[in-house]
């Protein structure tokens, strides 16, 4: 069955440094319709490899480049490899608490985590409101994935809630933990998708040629949306 389309308008973004790989240039797409931004709308888009920052709705529309890739994890079918099953059992041995709001402490690890880990990112220094500008929005429902060691808040997964899938749209933890609770947070994820009949867990845009984003595809099975549809990744 061909899925139903209606177009709507775009606005693209002047050309600049791309942020993940310096020798090229990025621009994106923005949904300009209002009519878009809901909840109902952005679980189609997403699923046509578009992405939310704040309010807006977006895609890569690089003139020269193609290298981003929206990536999304089968959540029923996860097989995890042999370092995740490592992984999964340090899960299990932390308390993971699914909230409607951030955890009070939640800026003081944020901050932590930038200062160590980004001091030469776009989001350094920490700044409060410019990072609640960045994860929330007025049309779309979070739930923000709490992992505790004990009493103490290691980590936090904010993650989009629809339809068809969850998003994960930033996780920050505490730098110093000698665990890897990046990828504890995906895991968080999947589990938390899969328990709830969820099938999709997007991870946003893929980039073999940076470092940063290799983490992704390490969480198989998961498809590439590529040339207007998603394709299993090899």
């Amino acid at each position: 069955m061909r899925r139903a389309t209606r177009s709507f308008r775009i606005g693209v973004m002047p050309p600049s440094s791309c942020s993940y790989l310096p020798d090229r240039q990025e621009s994106v797409a923005i949904v300009l319709d209002a009519e878009l931004h809901n909840m109902p709308s952005y679980d189609a888009l997403i699923q046509s490899g578009f992405r939310r920052s704040g309010d807006n709705i977006y895609r890569p529309h690089c003139a020269e480049c193609t290298a981003c890739h929206s990536l999304r994890v089968d959540t029923a079918a996860f097989t995890p490899s042999k370092s995740q099953k490592r992984q999964i059992n340090q899960l299990n041995r932390l308390e993971i608490r699914i909230e409607d709001t951030l955890n009070e402490d939640w800026f003081s690890l944020y901050e932590r985590y930038i200062n160590q880990r980004h001091q030469n990112g776009s989001m350094y220094p920490a700044n409060k409101q410019d990072f609640l500008s960045f994860i929330q929005s007025g049309w779309q429902r979070s739930k923000y994935i709490h992992l505790f060691d004990g009493n103490t808040l290691i980590a936090i997964a904010v993650t989009d809630v629809l339809v068809q899938g969850y998003s994960a749209i930033y996780s920050f933890f505490d730098p110093d933990h000698p665990w890897s609770l990046g990828s504890l947070c995906v895991l968080a994820q999947i589990q938390t998708a899969a328990q709830h009949g969820i099938p999709w867990l997007y991870l946003g845009f893929q980039i073999d040629d940076c470092a940063a984003m290799r983490y992704k595809q390490k969480f198989t099975p998961n498809e590439r949306f590529t040339a207007g549809e998603w394709k299993t990744s090899e």
